[in-house]
């Protein structure tokens, strides 16, 4: 059985027994085979969470379409919010940058060799820098220019762009502008943000100069969505990895790069996947 023929069930709900049961028993009630079952229950939250991975009984690529109706009074016993999605789907995905281009590449680099199973609908951009790179990948290239007077205007493009495309997820690759709180609630659970860690502890420009002035051991990176608190959105990956005080700034700058590029990357395929929950604050990462 390919990945074609099998679909993600994802569930989130209120703690209470027999939900596994109820579930897997559904599943199996119906002729479907279950290929993988995660599940976590948060005792702070008082949620439980379900990522199952089945494939229909028949051979046919679709589910059958009372499927999803039969599920709907198991979902209202347990109360659950869920979803059903195939495997083969191909999730549309905006991008965002402003002049930083390694985190663009290496999404461009990994949808073009099949590991990020995605449409690209488009790239926006503050600047018009990297235009010339979006163009060789035949993809459509947006410049919005931003400014104080101008943001709201900017925004309200960006979401037409967002709406036009039908984009399911927005990342922002480095996008070196802060969000309207209104767009970010326009946003909400579907913009990933990626950042170095050293937030708070070093804020502003050239953080890993600073950081390499404070002797760090320790650097990495964080992918989080998009919420209106700057760079403390529900965390979805980090990584870090240790240096040591013979290595400049440069050096410094070098490896972080590299982390963002795969604290983002993962962040994106796990989201894509149907693996990450929000959790209030939090995330649950179903792996």
């Amino acid at each position: 059985m390919t990945a074609e023929q099998r679909w993600v069930l994802k569930v989130a709900c209120p703690s209470k027994s027999g939900q596994v049961a109820a579930i897997s028993g559904f599943l199996d009630g119906h002729g479907c085979y279950i290929n993988e079952f995660s599940c976590f229950d948060d005792d702070l939250s008082q949620r439980f969470f379900v990522r199952a991975v089945f494939r229909p009984g028949s051979d046919a690529a679709v589910i059958p379409s009372s499927l999803r109706a039969d599920f709907e009074p198991v979902a209202a016993r347990f109360q659950m919010e869920w979803a059903m999605h195939a495997l083969s789907e191909r999730p549309k995905v905006l991008i965002m940058v402003s002049r930083l281009d390694h985190c663009l590449r290496d999404l461009l680099y990994r949808w073009r060799i099949g590991e990020l199973k995605i449409d690209i609908v488009g790239v926006v951009s503050n600047h018009p820098d990297l235009g010339p790179l979006v163009a060789a990948d035949g993809l459509p290239f947006h410049h919005l220019p931003i400014s104080e007077a101008t943001k709201p205007e900017q925004e309200a493009k960006l979401m037409q762009i967002v709406d036009s495309t039908g984009a399911e997820l927005v990342v922002l690759a480095r996008y070196m502008q802060v969000l309207s709180q209104e767009l970010c609630h326009q946003l909400e659970g579907r913009a990933i943000n990626i950042h170095h860690s050293f937030l708070p502890g070093f804020k502003g420009a050239k953080p890993y100069h600073q950081a390499y002035a404070r002797g760090v051991k320790l650097i990495g990176a964080t992918a989080h969505y998009v919420t209106t608190d700057l760079d403390e959105g529900p965390i979805i990956e980090q990584v870090v990895e240790r240096v040591s005080h013979a290595g400049g700034a440069e050096q410094l700058l070098s490896v972080g790069r590299d982390m963002e590029c795969q604290a983002l990357a993962r962040a994106v395929r796990y989201h894509l996947e149907r693996r990450v929950f929000l959790n209030g604050t939090r995330t649950v990462v179903l792996i």
